[in-house]
């Protein structure tokens, strides 16, 4: 008989989710779910659950062949440092291009494989990696949350103000750019498209809105995405 796949609380879901979005610190979280779950134990044990698996998800492998990369491209006209994860398909060729926003745990694995797909379905693709001024991705997720928390929503917009422009200019682009954001990225995707002309697209998922006022600035066609 096949063993029974454990199934994790509605609650447990509720409260890990308030985590990642920034609503709780870690200690808060761990104190609450070790209440839910009953023993420090068994609230250590529910963590594989909750957290994702990058391996696991990965769809475009690192090495594709039919891929070029550039890691740590540095993308002028804003902060020092600023940099990113530039990949296309090889060959040359000028394309459309792409910003891949990422979400409160900055330039990870799954959003630079994200960037990856971007670029095999066709487009010249930059994965920003908008901690980088402050030093880069770090490795540990709680930590790029606590790192992000503090980032000045405008001041992230025009870091990737300045990451459209790079794309715009690029000698593989064809100066079309549109942008995609997940959750704190579809926030920016919102915010970037009232500022700057050169996006000609966003596709916010359920990212927050903009003021009222910042509304007309927006341009070109955006696609949101809320449950």
């Amino acid at each position: 008989m096949a063993a029974k796949k454990a199934q994790v609380p509605e609650e447990v879901i509720g409260l890990y989710d308030r985590f990642t979005h920034g609503g709780m610190d870690r200690r808060a979280f761990m104190e609450r779910l070790t209440q839910i779950a009953g023993s420090t134990a068994a609230a250590v044990a529910l963590l594989p659950m909750l957290q994702s698996n990058y391996a696991l998800a990965e769809t475009v492998k690192p090495d594709d062949p039919r891929l070029a990369y550039e890691d740590g491209v540095t993308i002028p006209g804003s902060d020092a440092g600023l940099k990113g994860y530039l990949v296309a398909p090889k060959g040359g060729v000028k394309r459309p291009a792409l910003l891949m926003i990422h979400q409160n745990r900055s330039l990870n694995p799954h959003i630079r494989d994200m960037t990856r797909r971007g670029a095999l379905a066709g487009y010249l693709t930059l994965g920003i990696d908008a901690l980088s001024p402050e030093g880069g991705t770090p490795a540990n997720e709680d930590q790029a949350r606590s790192m992000i928390g503090p980032l000045n929503p405008d001041v992230a917009a025009e870091r990737c103000a300045a990451a459209i422009r790079f794309l715009a200019s690029h000698p593989q682009s064809t100066g079309k750019v549109g942008a995609i954001g997940f959750c704190w990225g579809g926030g920016q995707v919102n915010r970037v498209l009232a500022i700057e002309p050169a996006l000609n697209a966003g596709v916010s998922y359920y990212g927050s809105q903009i003021p009222a006022e910042r509304v007309p600035g927006i341009k070109g066609a955006l696609l949101l995405h809320y449950a």
